[in-house]
């Protein structure tokens, strides 16, 4: 990949930054953990058991409340990718996908270690964090994509007929990639995509989310940052199904007020592009981010799913403090969340001040190490 220039950054913009970098990774793991009590319930059976209004706070999973499921696991670990991407530049190696790759790898022996494994010198701080070795429904397709080292690619994909949202959900810190073009944040998303998910409409999906959130993370309106993923589709072979979703999510905010049974009719398919949708529609009717995932998780689809895609994007639009207060104080994980958000802010905005090529030991390379 072609690197991106380095961006100027002042202290107001570095502030708005980290809120919507915070505001994007908390407002995911919300939705993820507001999703994953219903998440194999349809609408009915969720009202059954919670009302009219179906599930409207966080419902009991993985024996807690505000448990977060496998999509907020390898978000955290999409991040640790990008970090060390931009570390590894001082060693003159530049290529984004692979360390993400290396990332989800590390992720994968969350799912099969019983806890941190001391003797892996580049696991960094994030693998050392033990609750993230909890197993969370993570997709099958993430879990063999990732059972070896061989990396899919967009010529040789991973499980090519794989189309679940497995992949889409990881991929919202693709888009805090500000400073970069819309268009290398959709290639970067879609490649690393791939690596598990081979199917066009997983991969293109993702790619999709990855350039909305970009253009809600950079100021700009939700309906044009669709319109700007629609543009960047349409060259691409087998962009239909994701693009006709998009269409109706967008067609569904005129049909008036929003509504579960809207909601539904987008989700009622369960591939990435339903997820898509259902987010993308979510986020343009709601009038709070907790009207928003109120909305994105009472469905007949993967609540879990739709819930952290639409929190992504509401917390990339609206920064850290629009969040629930009452949902953020009970969240799983919310201070490695917040660290992790943190790190990739300041890797962003004041890398040069943490490594350059002459250093081989510092904090920064403990916790983010070059590896080979």
């Amino acid at each position: 990949m072609s690197r991106p220039a380095t961006a100027i950054w002042g202290r107001a913009e570095q502030q708005d930054f980290r809120s919507r970098v915070r505001g994007c990774l908390l407002g995911g793991a919300i939705g993820d953990a507001l999703g994953a009590g219903v998440d194999t319930l349809t609408l009915d059976e969720t009202r059954s058991a919670y009302g009219a209004e179906g599930v409207t706070d966080f419902a009991p999973a993985y024996g807690r409340r505000g448990a977060v499921a496998a999509a907020t696991q390898l978000t955290l670990f999409t991040v640790d990718g990008l970090i060390r991407a931009q570390v590894r530049r001082d060693t003159g190696a530049w290529h984004p996908p692979t360390d993400v790759h290396r990332a989800h790898l590390r992720w994968a022996a969350t799912q099969r270690d019983w806890g941190p494994d001391e003797r892996r010198k580049d696991n960094g701080w994030l693998a050392q964090q033990e609750w993230l070795y909890a197993r969370r429904d993570a997709s099958v397709s993430c879990l063999t994509g990732l059972g070896d080292e061989l990396m899919g690619t967009l010529e040789k994909p991973k499980n090519p007929t794989a189309r679940d949202a497995g992949a889409l959900v990881r991929s919202a810190p693709f888009g805090l990639l500000v400073g970069w073009e819309p268009e290398l944040v959709c290639q970067l998303a879609v490649e690393c995509a791939a690596q598990t998910h081979g199917h066009p409409t997983a991969y293109l999906s993702a790619g999709a989310f990855a350039v909305i959130v970009h253009g809600v993370a950079r100021g700009d309106s939700v309906d044009a940052s669709v319109q700007r993923s629609l543009a960047l589709l349409t060259s691409r072979p087998g962009h239909q199904p994701v693009t006709d979703a998009l269409g109706q999510a967008l067609g569904a905010v005129r049909q008036g007020i929003p509504t579960p049974g809207r909601v539904s009719v987008l989700a009622e398919g369960r591939a990435a592009e339903d997820s898509l949708a259902v987010a993308v529609y979510c986020s343009l009717v709601a009038e709070d981010v907790r009207h928003g995932l109120r909305l994105a998780v009472n469905h007949d689809g993967p609540s879990s799913a739709t819930g952290a895609l639409c929190g992504a994007l509401l917390g990339a639009m609206h920064g850290e403090t629009a969040l629930p207060p009452a949902w953020l104080a009970e969240l799983e994980g919310r201070g490695t969340l917040l660290e992790m958000a943190d790190d990739f802010a300041m890797e962003m905005t004041q890398g040069p001040a943490l490594h350059a090529p002459a250093i081989t030991s510092s904090g920064w390379l403990t916790r983010y190490p070059r590896g080979t």
